[in-house]
């Protein structure tokens, strides 16, 4: 004959196997929570990097051809190159007029 299930029928188990079963439980939600906030910080780090690696690569096709700006330096020795060219250019044209 089948058992028939209600609101009255009781259940013994072993207080050995429900606190087992507790531990258990425990246990396992604390294994899923760990995962999850281990796999939230592995995807904030590869956001952060993939940032970086972006950032990394505009800076590496622009800064050569000059479109972040230059550096102090840069700019002191591009005014020294100038003033040399026109030097140069000044005395060409009277070397130039000197020879004619």
């Amino acid at each position: 004959m089948p058992a028939r299930l209600n609101e009255s029928s009781e259940i013994t188990i072993p207080l050995r196997n429900l606190i087992a079963l507790v531990l258990a439980t425990g246990v396992a939600v604390m294994g899923y929570f760990n995962i999850t906030e281990r796999l939230n910080f592995l995807e904030h780090n590869s956001d952060l990097l993939t940032i970086s690696v972006e950032a990394n690569s505009e800076f590496r096709t622009l800064w050569p051809r000059g479109e972040l700006g230059a550096l102090p330096d840069d700019a002191e020795q591009n005014l020294r190159l100038t003033y040399l060219e026109e030097l140069i250019r000044e005395l060409r044209s009277e070397l130039d007029r000197l020879t004619d």
